[in-house]
């Protein structure tokens, strides 16, 4: 399982949240789920229950789930009921294009401390934007709904800039406690090799949103001592392996989507280098042309549109234990991913017939994924059932 998520040891935890009641929306019974077994595939596929352009999902120690919707909303499913709520108390974001709320985790010490982080774009002056994460306590009744107490914002992105593309804005925790955050470039181009900003760049904190003192540029100050890594595009998936190496995908440009392996104080050469080439047809040197450049691990050309992102931990498909788990995009597709140590290559792709947003892993080793709303207004939360 990807590190974004809790220990799933913490079963037992969700009694400690209820609360008073709060609004919600009307429960609603998950639609029928028809189930499509995919040629040379280890599962087929269930579609459990539709949602409003959804981004990103996070599994609470009981087997519900957190959804987040672009438009703002916060939802609480059940898979086991089909019961569908509402948590209050998300901030107003700044909805359109690639914007809107995004991706949602829970804090490593969420037994005790019930904290859940999300990530949203958040408008600013003169029609400006910029990705934004807050944490706040998850307090939940019992009617299958709650709310967000607390809420207070950790980090933003510096500067806003026009435009809707390229937030990035995918969280993750290690396994020592430090928060990540991919901070894209916002089709910006030169802020991912500059220091004055932290677009572009692989983002680390302490989980209140402070710097630690060991980032490889911290002794810099302002917002490059948050760094760990630069000249990147648009990160939209990150995940730890089962050594605590932390890999992340980005969507190129014209070609070139990538698969890297994030090492401190690296620098991954975008816009100065890229597999691919820019949208108007400029060419881009290639990563070969400047060693002094960190190269991905995996590129695609054509690309895949990479989104979500997992690192298998489960036993219920074989062969995939330790695998990565990558949705497509535009190639409409989940890729698998093998490792072996810090060498990665694609093994197997399978074609889903629809845009995958976001990957993740279930309590018992089930995938979940969400097919992207953003085309039209809608996308299925699927069940890849294991084949026996």
């Amino acid at each position: 399982m990807k590190s974004t998520r809790i220990p799933l040891a913490l079963a037992a935890t969700l009694g400690l949240l209820a609360s008073a009641p709060v609004a919600l929306v009307a429960p609603a019974q998950a639609a029928p789920q028809a189930r499509v077994a995919l040629a040379n595939a280890p599962f087929a596929v269930a579609e459990v229950q539709r949602f409003d352009s959804p981004w990103a999902m996070t599994f609470l120690p009981d087997g519900r789930l957190l959804v987040t919707e672009m438009a703002g909303n916060l939802r609480l499913f059940d898979p086991a009921s089909g019961k569908l709520g509402t948590v209050a108390g998300v901030p107003k974001v700044a909805h359109g294009g690639q914007g809107g709320l995004a991706d949602v985790v829970l804090h490593p010490g969420f037994a005790g401390n019930q904290l859940v982080y999300i990530s949203y774009s958040e408008a600013g002056e003169g029609g400006t934007a910029g990705a934004a994460v807050a944490r706040a306590r998850l307090v939940l009744d019992q009617d299958g709904g709650g709310r967000l107490d607390g809420l207070q914002v950790i980090w933003r992105q510096q500067p806003k800039v026009s435009g809707q593309g390229h937030f990035g804005q995918r969280i993750a925790f290690g396994s020592d406690g430090k928060l990540w955050i991919s901070s894209s470039e916002r089709q910006k181009f030169d802020p991912a090799q500059d220091m004055k900003t932290n677009l572009g760049k692989m983002i680390r904190l302490d989980d209140d949103g402070s710097v630690p003192a060991d980032n490889p540029f911290a002794d810099q100050g302002g917002v490059a001592a948050q760094v760990w890594t630069l000249g990147h595009r648009n990160i939209l998936g990150v995940a730890f392996d089962g050594e605590g190496r932390l890999w992340a995908h980005e969507m190129g440009p014209k070609g070139g989507d990538e698969l890297n392996l994030i090492e401190r104080g690296a620098n991954y050469g975008y816009p100065v280098v890229s597999n691919g080439d820019h949208y108007d047809g400029k060419p881009i040197p290639d990563h070969d042309t400047r060693p002094e450049f960190h190269a991905p691990a995996v590129s695609w050309n054509p690309v895949i549109s990479p989104a979500g992102f997992v690192i298998y931990s489960g036993d219920r498909y074989p062969g995939w234990k330790g695998s990565g788990l990558i949705g497509g995009l535009s190639s409409k597709s989940l890729v698998r991913i093998a490792f072996d140590g810090t060498d990665a290559r694609e093994a197997e792709r399978f074609d889903m017939g629809r845009r995958i947003r976001e990957v993740e892993q279930g309590p018992d080793g089930t995938i979940w994924l969400l097919e992207d709303g953003t085309r039209d207004g809608q996308g299925w939360l699927l069940r890849l059932d294991p084949k026996s």
